[in-house]
């Protein structure tokens, strides 16, 4: 399980995400409205939208602000000039970065990007800079107290899974991007209902293909940094290719 993705389920643990949540349900509306004009208005026959509709429940947002979402994107009510952007770079300790983010003024994200990563002691680069040292995953995030190691592995060795990772009572599935929401399914109806086990959430990820190992005088920086990029209004994902020791990160948390 990638570093960042140990530090968010330590803090949701520790309950330091809850007063995020106003700000988390208007970037999930954003990825919703962008996903609907990409396609359909119908989950089912919007694969991206399916799985932004998911994270949003995943989230317990309101059913009525994700059909609110949807009807913007149709253009009813409040009109929207939203646009996708990716930004590359580096920050401390040689971390590579990419962070989308869903904005109406591109040339303001840009410049508070730009700051964002300079004031970490990184740099902003390129688009394609360090796109290379990704690759587009499905992830599906399960809590996985009282299963065991055994039923996990039986449960999830199908089809379109790439990978099983378990950190703790939290394990990552990582899949091939087509085959998240099959696998979803398959999962909830194999292991989740009888056992009781919770989806806490589902998206599409990019994963680091190799990792920077980043030691315990290193790492608050990393993550100042990283959660400095998540916090902007505008970024919806913030993916690194940072390795940080679960012990550091219980530390810091």
């Amino acid at each position: 399980m990638s570093g960042h993705s140990k530090w968010h389920n330590i803090k949701l643990r520790k309950g330091k995400v809850d007063a995020q949540r106003g700000q988390l349900f208007t970037k999930l509306s954003k990825e919703i409205i962008i996903a609907a004009r990409a396609g359909l208005p119908d989950p089912e026959a919007n694969f991206r939208l399916k799985i932004a509709v998911s994270r949003a429940r995943d989230a317990n947002m309101p059913m009525d602000n994700i059909k609110r979402a949807i009807a913007r994107a149709s253009g009813e009510g409040k009109s929207d000039n939203y646009e996708e952007i990716r930004y590359e770079g580096y920050g401390p300790s040689g971390v590579a970065a990419i962070v989308e983010a869903v904005t109406d003024n591109r040339n303001r994200t840009a410049s508070e990007m730009r700051y964002i990563f300079s004031r970490n002691g990184g740099n902003l680069g390129e688009t394609g800079s360090v796109g290379w040292l990704f690759e587009e995953r499905g992830v599906i995030v399960l809590a996985t107290d009282g299963i065991s190691e055994e039923e996990l592995l039986e449960a999830a060795l199908v089809d379109g899974v790439v990978d099983i990772q378990r950190s703790g009572d939290t394990a990552e599935i990582i899949t091939e991007p087509g085959a998240l929401a099959a696998v979803r399914d398959h999962i909830e109806r194999e292991l989740l209902a009888p056992k009781k086990a919770v989806v806490t959430s589902a998206s599409i990820d990019l994963r680091a293909k190799t990792h920077v190992d980043v030691d315990a005088p290193d790492a608050a920086a990393v993550l100042r940094f990283l959660d400095a990029l998540e916090e902007h209004d505008d970024v919806t994902h913030v993916h690194s290719n940072a390795d940080i020791p679960d012990a550091v990160l219980e530390a810091l948390a």
